[in-house]
């Protein structure tokens, strides 16, 4: 005979019962599990690396700490203040802005034009494929990359060497004479380009890789149908590949711009001192030397809070731009 469950009168109901109650107790388990393992340690991990010191950095903005005693006074604002009045720092936002402007788009844009050559850049019938020896040329422009950046800074200040250097020896070689013993980095005209242009050389790879990536998830179709419709290679870059890859550009110019806010490897190899007339220095590198070298850490805390919420505007101001012009994976008409 059936087992009848008296409170519900019907067949093992009182089975049934138990068992969805176990089945709600394992999933709230489950749940609570999950939540701990991908969410609260992720969120603790967050709190103690990253929100803890920079409440810390913001505390000792307001005081006067050396960093080498266990006393500090309270000063309030007067960092900040003395901050705004101080040409040296201003100079180096004004520089370190400079090559947040300069080098997402100068990075990205030849990245871009290179990724698309190897990819979709090849001959204009048959399948869509990119250059002859496309492979090739992915290896060649991601190997400065994997270059520690301190050792690319030094490798490229010896190259710039005024007497010794590679670059001024190639352009003697070819009569232009003007340049013997030319200081690129000694120059106020040239030392910050110089400097663009090695950060620009040992990034353009990363970015190519990551297009590449990001173009070739583009189905093959729309290309064709590009094609058909007579569309050449810019039309297609402008019109077909830069919307469906938009969100990835956007990542892209974030994180370029926030390496270009810092910067301080580079300058570091290539300019310690700050350039000619300071024409190179970044903030990080005036932080820096505020902090180790004149032992004021707690101006040098008011630096570095400055130079986190400028990174956090830069953020702020590319998410809108992109969100004001139209930031969706469409592709134009």
């Amino acid at each position: 005979m059936t087992s009848v469950d008296a409170p519900t009168g019907q067949p093992g109901g009182g089975k049934s019962t138990a068992a969805r109650r176990f089945r709600r107790r394992d999933l709230n388990v489950d749940t609570i599990s999950f939540l701990a393992v991908f969410l609260v340690v992720p969120v603790v991990v967050y709190i103690i690396f990253v929100v803890s010191p920079f409440i810390q950095a913001m505390y000792f903005s307001l005081t006067d700490w050396s960093g080498f005693t266990a006393t500090m006074n309270f000063i309030g604002v007067d960092n900040y203040v003395k901050l705004f009045q101080d040409d040296t720092f201003m100079k180096a936002v004004s520089n370190s802005v400079t090559l947040a402007v300069v080098l997402p788009i100068v990075t990205l844009g030849i990245a871009l034009v290179f990724a698309t050559l190897v990819t979709v850049g090849g001959p204009s019938h048959g399948a869509i494929r990119g250059l002859r020896n496309s492979s090739l040329y992915r290896v060649i422009s991601f190997f400065p990359y994997v270059i520690p950046a301190i050792v690319i800074g030094l490798i490229w200040q010896q190259v710039y060497d005024p007497n010794t250097g590679i670059l001024n020896g190639l352009l003697r070689a070819v009569g232009l004479e003007q340049f013997k013993a030319f200081a690129w980095l000694g120059e106020i005209k040239t030392a910050m380009p110089a400097v663009m242009f090695v950060i620009v050389w040992g990034l353009i790879g990363f970015y190519m890789v990551l297009f590449i990536a990001a173009i070739k998830g583009v189905p093959a179709e729309i290309y064709e149908a590009a094609r058909i419709d007579g569309a050449g290679r810019f039309r297609t870059a402008i019109s077909v590949t830069i919307p469906i890859i938009r969100d990835t550009i956007q990542t892209s110019y974030i994180y370029m711009g926030i390496l270009a806010l810092d910067a301080f490897v580079y300058m570091a190899a290539l300019e310690s001192g700050g350039g000619p007339a300071n024409s190179t220095l970044v903030i990080s590198q005036q932080l820096f030397t505020t902090a180790f070298t004149k032992g004021q850490f707690g101006y040098a805390s008011a630096m570095g809070v400055v130079l986190a919420i400028v990174t956090m505007l830069f953020a702020l101001i590319v998410f809108t731009v992109n969100r004001l012009t139209g930031g969706k994976n469409e592709v134009s008409e």
